[in-house]
């Protein structure tokens, strides 16, 4: 009797039995006032930038494209949700404020008002154009979905191919993350330039709800989604699909010479996976609050990345790890937990050396670890590299190769 597929990846199971154990630990925690509502916003929002770094370990670790541009995704992603977030919000404020003129406002005077309130601050009172969809939630979440989607489709389109690969496809996804950033700046960009949007953690209709409550629920929000697309990611990689892509990875001509169109499998990764970090940058700025130009910065997608490979690529969980634990960690460094030292003749101040200390860190992982985080797990599960007798076994050292070899 041919065993399911849960059951044939127990690495699935014990991953969502810990999320799952994980979410509940800090509902209770939440609900009895153990944990402050700013630290479990931090938690979900460490779960949206985990669910970023699951689909960067698809496009990278499996499909072997090195995207630094895909914190792009995750900013429109934002963006978009977070102008129907200002406003509706605005709406509320503006109509409340017409209501006590006495008489009723008319629809042009509503519109006129919220146009006022939310670009009075660079100087305009027209609504862009672009904003002719924020009165409307549905569509909203569609452009959620499918601005990043389309931009990744013509973008990789174009990239795929031309047979753009290797330091060259990623130079390209860089220059595209930072003209989008360049353009976002400019106030007549549409989205208030350099202030961006703000109150996104104020939901419209829901005064009544404490924040306390906001951050639980956008917390099982982002838990689910990251179980959801982890197990979707898990079955994705385990079948055909994913091991023509870690073929595509290892030696990308032997698979065109086998007859397998290569550019349509890249087109699809990359297009799903800006879908996924979309996602996960709508879910994770209602937490934040705001969000500006500088979240599409070059740097945040080279974070993602870095994120990945300390976790250990072609390993869906070590992107997880990997995401959970530098971020995390960035968050008490930046905070002032983290003590300073001492040395006598100069002090560490950690706010100020800890991206020292990140890449100090990727430097020794590249080095010293190619596997990752991740790689502790393997030895713990005994993954040993099977005996080629002598034939290697490809050139990405980081993957997962090893367990890839013998299935």
């Amino acid at each position: 009797m041919q065993k399911s597929y849960l059951m044939r990846t127990p690495s699935l199971l014990i991953f969502l039995a810990t999320l799952a154990l994980f979410t509940v630990f800090v509902t209770v925690a939440a609900d009895m006032g153990w944990m402050s509502t700013s630290f479990v916003k931090t938690l979900g929002k460490t779960l949206c930038l985990c669910l970023a770094a699951v689909a960067m370990d698809l496009v990278w670790g499996y499909a072997g494209i090195l995207s630094l541009g895909h914190m792009a995704f995750f900013a429109i992603g934002g963006y978009m949700i977070g102008m129907w977030l200002m406003y509706a919000r605005t709406e509320e404020i503006v109509v409340a404020s017409l209501m006590n003129g006495g008489l009723p406002a008319t629809p042009q005077e509503v519109q006129q008002g919220i146009a006022t309130q939310i670009f009075g601050v660079v100087g305009a009172s027209d609504l862009p154009t672009i904003w002719g969809f924020a009165h409307s939630l549905p569509l909203q979440l569609l452009l959620v979905v499918a601005l990043p989607g389309l931009l990744a489709l013509i973008f990789g389109w174009l990239a795929f191919r031309s047979r753009v690969t290797g330091v060259y496809l990623s130079i390209l996804t860089q220059a595209m993350t930072l003209a989008l950033s360049l353009y976002l700046f400019q106030n007549d960009s549409g989205l208030r330039g350099n202030n961006g949007l703000s109150g996104l953690q104020n939901l419209p209709g829901l005064d009544a709800v404490g924040q306390d409550r906001l951050s639980v629920w956008f917390f099982w929000a982002s838990a689910g989604a990251l179980g959801l697309t982890y197990l979707l990611l898990a079955w994705v990689v385990s079948g055909k699909f994913g091991s023509v892509i870690r073929a595509i990875r290892d030696d990308e001509a032997r698979v065109r010479f086998l007859g397998y169109s290569v550019e349509t499998y890249k087109l699809f990764v990359f297009t799903l996976t800006a879908v996924i970090v979309a996602i996960a940058g709508a879910l994770y700025y209602p937490q934040a609050g705001i969000i500006n130009p500088a979240e599409l910065a070059p740097i945040a997608s080279i974070y993602l990345a870095v994120w990945v490979a300390i976790g250990g690529r072609g390993r869906l969980y070590g992107a997880v790890i990997g995401a959970a634990v530098v971020s995390l960690l960035t968050t008490w460094f930046t905070g002032g937990r983290a003590p300073s030292i001492p040395l006598g003749f100069a002090t560490i101040n950690w706010v100020d050396w800890w991206q020292v200390l990140l890449g100090m860190s990727f430097v020794a992982v590249t080095l010293f670890a190619p596997k990752g985080i991740g790689g502790l797990f393997d030895a713990f599960a005994g993954l040993r590299t099977p005996d080629r007798k002598g034939a290697p076994l490809g050139p990405d050292d980081g993957s997962l190769q090893e367990q890839e070899a013998v299935e």
